[in-house]
């Protein structure tokens, strides 16, 4: 027989949830949320998941959420397992990704009078979500209306915003009374809003009159419609589109090597390759590079197209655009004209020519953290979805051809702190298989991330373990710290490995430090098998960071 919480509260929240097809719940353990850890568990349209570590959690969560495109519930029990929320709720904030946050609470009343796991939660998430409610007390007047609506208003926001709204529950004791049978509530009628969007004449116009045009695209998942439209941009060299692996868009004309192209522009640089149109789409871009150049560039309009967002990040927008840039390029096509511009082809003779310097370091470094990315490129299957870790991994990332796998990092704050568990909660709940590819430092330091019970045995995941942040080494300014203090206290050297860990929650290891063992490893790292696998390629007695910059310093070469 199933058994449901008696609270009203609880009872109406589990059915506005199923009202809105919001089906995946992370329960972390506790008592004060007991209640809606049981009655979620009870009903067969929800699928619950137990992650002990609420930050873990959190980051779970939210790789389901980007996995399914759609809500993930997360809930917890109060006082400091609330806070640990907060990494993945400013994450999901900056990266728009949609996080209902159900945090248990003590009544009101016990706010602030030291009883037991209790601080101000009403409220917590207010500057890195789109909502903050609060429930009333199943015992206060009018509570069951006012619940009711709170309850479709927040759900409604998450959709809308697609980001992180906050849900606080005071649950007064007993907590444990439970009953058998459900009570009837009403279908619910959805009141989200959508926009129409027509492309105004002067944006058409500044178009057409436009001689050097460059849409620039940040963070996003893959969008074969969006592909597509830029795809007529530029097959008649119309515009210059730059793109990160991230961006997840894939065509031959596509710029897709950023830091390739602009690492070493010089004054006269910015402004001959400036743009005096740039339009920007998605979140956040990884290349500094290619910031600092177009904050140099400072062209003429700016234009950013996001529903949500419109961030000044070049200091020059003229138009905040709030459309999914699909209905605005869909819009736009209609009107105006696709005439070769010689802009595209000053950036193609650039192209061919690092491209060039590119496959020649290729065919001579050695092995390295370099090394090792490259040969990734050459072996992950194509149906892998890669998600990597903030910091040098998805800066190398750059750098190399992943053909067309989907790839994903977490870049709306840009920590290392849920690189792990983003990855695990994606792989959860996607049906191709998830390769993580993590530094040393950023796995260590999401361990939990590991801690769950649901991750499937074609999870891979592979560490290039350089021993240390070895980006302290590379990006400029730490280098003039002493060598002491850069070691211990900003890239903090250690000499730890995984397989204990490995062994520990359940995963196969294999270890490689040279060149060869690694090439014959990969062969075989992605066949199929009934555990997940970690990959350790140790890279410690490399010297990883010079051979970047030598990198670097060839592609100056003429």
């Amino acid at each position: 027989m199933k058994k449901y919480s008696s609270k009203r509260s609880i009872q109406i929240l589990a059915h506005l949830l199923q009202q809105y097809g919001i089906s995946d719940i992370i329960v972390s353990p506790g008592s004060r949320n007991a209640p809606l850890a049981i009655h979620f568990s009870e009903i067969d349209s929800f699928n619950c998941y137990s992650i002990v570590d609420e930050r873990s959690a959190a980051f779970v969560g939210m790789g389901m959420a980007m996995s399914e495109k759609k809500p993930v519930a997360l809930t917890c029990t109060s006082g400091s397992a609330a806070a640990n929320y907060y990494p993945a709720v400013t994450e999901a904030f900056y990266s728009n990704i949609p996080l209902l946050v159900l945090t248990a609470d003590r009544p009101m009343d016990y706010v602030d009078i030291f009883d037991g796991q209790t601080i101000r939660q009403n409220n917590l998430f207010h500057q890195h979500s789109y909502g903050d409610f609060q429930l009333m007390e199943d015992g206060k007047e009018n509570a069951e209306d006012h619940n009711f609506g709170i309850i479709k208003t927040a759900i409604e926001l998450c959709i809308e915003k697609q980001g992180p709204v906050h849900i606080n529950i005071p649950l007064e004791e007993p907590l444990y009374e439970l009953i058998s049978e459900l009570p009837t509530f009403p279908t619910v009628e959805r009141t989200i809003r959508q926009k129409e969007y027509e492309v105004p004449s002067n944006l058409i116009a500044d178009w057409n009159t436009s001689q050097r045009i460059m849409v620039l695209v940040g963070t996003k998942d893959h969008s074969p419609e969006l592909e597509n439209q830029l795809t007529q941009l530029v097959k008649n060299h119309t515009v210059v589109v730059l793109s990160e692996a991230n961006s997840n868009l894939y065509h031959e004309k596509f710029f897709r090597y950023i830091d390739r192209y602009v690492f070493n522009f010089t004054e006269e640089d910015f402004k001959m390759y400036a743009p005096d149109l740039l339009i920007t789409v998605g979140q956040n871009v990884v290349s500094k590079k290619v910031k600092q150049f177009l904050r140099k560039a400072k062209p003429k309009q700016h234009w950013h197209l996001d529903p949500v967002w419109q961030p000044d990040t070049y200091f020059a927008l003229t138009e905040k655009i709030e459309v999914k840039p699909e209905v605005f390029f869909s819009k736009l096509l209609n009107f105006i004209n696709l005439e070769p511009r010689p802009y595209y082809n000053l950036w193609d003779v650039l192209r061919d020519k690092k491209d060039a310097k590119h496959e020649q370091f290729l065919s001579r470094v050695d092995f390295s953290d370099f090394y090792f990315f490259y040969k990734t490129t050459q072996t992950v299957p194509e149906n892998y979805n890669i998600h990597f870790s903030n910091s040098s991994a998805i800066r190398y990332a750059q750098l190399f051809d992943y053909g067309k796998r989907k790839i994903y990092c977490n870049r709306g704050t840009s920590g290392i702190d849920g690189s792990t568990s983003t990855a695990m909660g994606f792989a959860i709940k996607n049906a191709n298989p998830t390769l993580l590819i993590t530094g040393d430092l950023s796995f260590f330091y999401d361990i939990n991330g590991l801690w769950n019970p649901y991750i499937p045995p074609f999870v891979r995941i592979i560490i290039f373990n350089n021993g240390e942040g070895n980006i302290f080494k590379i990006i400029p300014g730490p280098g003039n710290a002493n060598p002491n203090t850069l070691d211990e206290f900003i890239a903090t050297k250690h000499h730890r490995n995984a397989e204990h860990l490995a062994k520990h929650f359940g995963f196969s290891y294999t270890k490689v430090d040279e060149e060869i063992t690694l090439d014959r490893v990969l062969e075989n790292f992605f066949k199929p098998d009934t555990q997940p696998k970690i990959l350790e390629v140790n890279t410690q007695a490399m010297h990883n960071a010079d051979i970047q910059k030598a990198y670097f310093n060839f592609l100056k070469e003429n």
